[in-house]
């Protein structure tokens, strides 16, 4: 299989010359390659869709367009069926620890907050949408089905959405980036870039701060903050819309990885990653309770 991919790769029409191909870490998504010709580097992303995670690349490669159009992330440089190429930028990858540096937090909710506005006035053709409850319903009628090992936990989780959602109320809409792992924002020195839209769609900006809430493993203090900064208040009503939401992203990266444990052919240990976040998810549900 790495022999047809790396074939695939250097038939495409985009390279100058000879070609290197290495690997990139990181991904549990998709196998990402970082490919050198005579002229430029370039990041290729192999993926197919995956149903059972909503990852549909039509909608990825619209949100990866208009991301790059509103300057918010590289530029697309090919695109065929299972495959995507973009620009490679020079720059480190954040980890958790530097997204709580207040300074670097500002920066990244900034970014992430010109995304939400900007880029809906460049999408193109058809996008989803991504409403949190609905995948985490479908995910666990997919557990049930795949007889996952998590199946009898599941009654009691999906009563837990459905307060949260009761609790997330009326919302906003943006085009959301939904998957806000710190990996996902690089620094080149002078500015932050944010990559990889596979789960992009419209939906409520809590998500996203809260799901970079928790990636990021900020204190109550700089979550506060966040919300205040992005929306000019931080009321009761929101904070508990806000706290319901958290916990949501969190279900739903928890869930993520269950379903991951029975579909994903990628050697990732998904049972180890589900134990982790099941633990982010259940202090985020005792947050939202005490809250």
């Amino acid at each position: 299989m790495a022999m047809e991919i790396s074939e695939r790769i250097a038939a495409l029409p985009i390279w100058e010359g000879p070609i290197r191909v290495e690997p990139l870490t990181g991904g549990i998504t998709n196998v990402n390659l970082l490919v050198s010709d005579a002229r430029r580097r370039a990041v290729v992303r192999i993926g197919e869709d995956i149903p059972v995670h909503q990852v549909m690349r039509f909608n990825e490669l619209a949100a990866s367009r208009a991301a790059h159009a509103a300057g918010i992330s590289p530029a697309v440089l090919y695109q065929a069926p299972g495959l995507l190429v973009v620009d490679y930028i020079e720059a480190r990858t954040l980890a958790a620890e530097d997204l709580r540096q207040d300074a670097m937090l500002a920066k990244a909710l900034d970014l992430v907050t010109r995304a939400h506005r900007e880029i809906p006035r460049h999408l193109r053709g058809p996008v989803l949408s991504f409403w949190v409850f609905h995948v985490l319903r479908d995910y666990a009628a997919t557990l049930r089905e795949g007889g996952s090992r998590h199946f009898g936990a599941l009654a009691a989780l999906m009563a837990e959405a459905e307060t949260l959602e009761a609790a997330v109320g009326p919302i906003d809409l943006v085009f959301g980036h939904n998957d806000l792992l710190p990996a996902n924002f690089l620094d080149d020195g002078t500015r932050l870039w944010l990559i990889d839209w596979d789960y992009a769609g419209f939906n409520s900006p809590l998500f996203d701060l809260g799901g970079l809430a928790a990636n990021a493993g900020l204190d109550p203090i700089q979550e506060a903050g966040l919300v205040e900064r992005y929306f000019g208040r931080v009321d009761a009503g929101l904070w508990r819309s806000y706290l319901a939401m958290k916990a949501a992203a969190a279900l739903r990266e928890a869930l993520w990885s269950m379903v991951s444990e029975i579909h994903s052919t990628l050697d990732v240990d998904f049972v180890r990653y589900t134990e982790e976040t099941m633990g982010r998810y259940r202090e985020a549900y005792a947050a939202f309770s005490a809250g």
